[in-house]
């Protein structure tokens, strides 16, 4: 599938009361890399305050497109699933958001056009809107205090939509990409670096009366073994390092000042 693909998922968002719930919504959205906002009927939008809780994604709230009809919302959609915190009696096919999420992959592959359709935050979806949909999403949360914000519950149907996307793009879903000077010192360290560290260390220990190199009792080759297996990184090596020179210094007699001051 294209890299564009998630491009074909829509949030609908109906009869939305509170600003602020729209802005939390076009931020979980960007998170997870949908773009595509449909506000039914808002009851107070453009607004201030959402642009503040969107904390970023503004661009979602400024291509929200606005329609007056949840009919208007669903045009083009071929698979249409909406959120329902509880049951209504509707005998409708139930789907949890990871099936969800797998319904709407499925779609996608065949290029259809998807809405996940969110309801008023007191009264969620009606009956009958609810009858517009293919399916029901039920987010399974505890039922001592099921109620969901309404950005939270976009967050989590949007998430598993991420992670099922990046698992039908063979991409991973653990791996950071290495692009700061501090991730990058995430990296093993090098045999000359550990070389180093072994001098280093050596000398220390010689500096605070700990190791005698003429009775070695093969403590470094000890704590060769002991370093040499613990896949040390660069960052973990640097700090190792940091705290040898400021070991010699307390030897020395110089005064210590804590490095995180």
């Amino acid at each position: 599938m294209g890299l564009l693909v998630l491009q074909n998922i829509r949030v609908v968002l109906v009869n939305t009361s509170h600003p602020g719930n729209i802005g939390g919504a076009a931020r979980a959205m960007k998170n997870m890399g949908v773009s595509r906002l449909v506000l039914v009927q808002p009851q107070d939008f453009p607004s201030a305050e959402a642009v503040a809780r969107a904390a970023g994604a503004v661009d979602i709230l400024d291509g929200a497109r606005i329609v007056g009809t949840l009919e208007e919302a669903l045009e083009g959609c071929s698979l249409v699933l909406g959120t329902s915190a509880r049951d209504r009696h509707i005998p409708w096919p139930l789907l949890d958001p990871r099936e969800c999420a797998t319904a709407c992959m499925e779609q996608l592959e065949q290029a259809g056009e998807v809405a996940l359709v969110f309801g008023r935050e007191d009264s969620g979806l009606s009956n009958d809107e609810l009858q517009r949909c293919h399916f029901h999403v039920h987010i399974p949360s505890d039922p001592e205090f099921s109620s969901l914000n309404l950005a939270t519950a976009v967050q989590v149907l949007t998430y598993e939509v991420r992670m099922a996307w990046l698992a039908a793009q063979g991409q991973p879903t653990k791996m950071a990409k290495l692009e700061t000077h501090a991730e990058q010192s995430a990296l093993p360290v090098t045999a000359d670096e550990l070389e180093r560290f072994y001098t280093h260390l050596e000398s220390t220990l010689v500096q605070i009366g700990f190791h005698d190199p003429d009775n070695p009792r093969h403590l470094m080759s000890r704590l060769r073994r002991l370093y040499g297996r613990s896949n040390i990184s660069k960052l973990e090596m640097n700090i190792l390092r940091g705290i040898l020179t400021e070991t010699q210094k307390v030897a020395r007699g110089e005064v210590y000042k804590r490095r995180d001051d």
